[in-house]
């Protein structure tokens, strides 16, 4: 009686586990199509958020696309990019035209400005309109950037067309922001694009097309308030990258005492 016992308890232990197990499982199971129904969800939320005002680039919340983080394949050839490289290799055409006119304010060099500076707002839109982000656009911007407002400041030096100690400004914010930008990278700190320094570039370029045009008063002025914007951008790069670095020196491990 006590084995029969003892072999009724042992299967019913046994069909307890199978059932618990089967329970595990089946809760496992629930659990992942669930997580599934949440990604769905999530992805359906974030392109319902790409609203006409995300596509025009007027709403920027949120944080950056996955693909433009570093670390990411640079993805080269997409549409936006050609569009980048085009601008990038316009640059030179330009300084090389507009230097060698008499008085650095003809049409011609003034409008390719205009096409150079205005096509930035292009591949932004087709980046994402296609959803074609990549590293290598997110570092080919910036650099095209800051290059067009360097030949655009060249041009106007040359020609005396703006305050050159407006000017000056600009070169050292630039050379200093390379500097910076290069090392933070190499630290490998992710620094987020401020307002500040996004809207800093309309009064900028803005100046250094009509001062191209021959318009003095309204250059200088624009000149003045995008300077002053670029530097506020600056500092604020500075301050977040120093907040980034102590916090990951505060978040690093301790190194082994040396106490004996």
């Amino acid at each position: 009686m006590r084995e029969r016992a003892e072999q009724v308890r042992e299967r019913t232990r046994e069909r307890a586990e199978q059932v618990r197990e089967r329970t595990r499982e089946r809760t496992e199971q629930v659990r992942e199509r669930t997580e599934q129904v949440r990604e769905r969800a999530r992805e359906q939320t974030e392109r319902a958020r790409m609203t006409v005002y995300r596509l025009f680039g007027l709403d920027r919340s949120g944080p950056p696309p996955p693909q433009t983080l570093p670390g990411q394949p640079l993805n080269v050839w997409t549409i936006p990019n050609a569009v980048g490289m085009v601008r990038l290799a316009l640059i030179p055409v330009f300084l090389v035209w507009a230097l060698s006119n008499d008085s650095g304010t003809e049409a011609g060099p003034a409008v390719l400005y205009a096409f150079i500076a205005g096509s930035d707002y292009v591949d932004g839109f087709l980046a994402r309109a296609t959803g074609q982000y990549s590293r290598f656009g997110a570092l080919l911007d910036p650099v095209t950037d800051r290059s067009l407002v360097l030949a655009g400041g060249v041009v106007c030096w040359s020609f005396d067309l703006l305050p050159r100690w407006l000017l000056a400004l600009i070169v050292a914010r630039e050379c200093y922001m390379l500097f910076f930008g290069r090392r933070a990278m190499n630290l490998g700190l992710s620094l987020q694009v401020n307002w500040w320094g996004r809207l800093a570039v309309v009064p900028t370029m803005g100046s250094l097309f009509l001062a191209l045009a021959g318009v003095g008063t309204l250059a200088d002025v624009l000149l003045g308030i995008g300077v002053a914007m670029s530097l506020l951008a600056s500092a604020r790069y500075t301050v977040q990258g120093r907040r980034a670095l102590r916090r990951r020196r505060a978040a690093a491990p301790e190194g082994p005492s040396n106490a004996r």
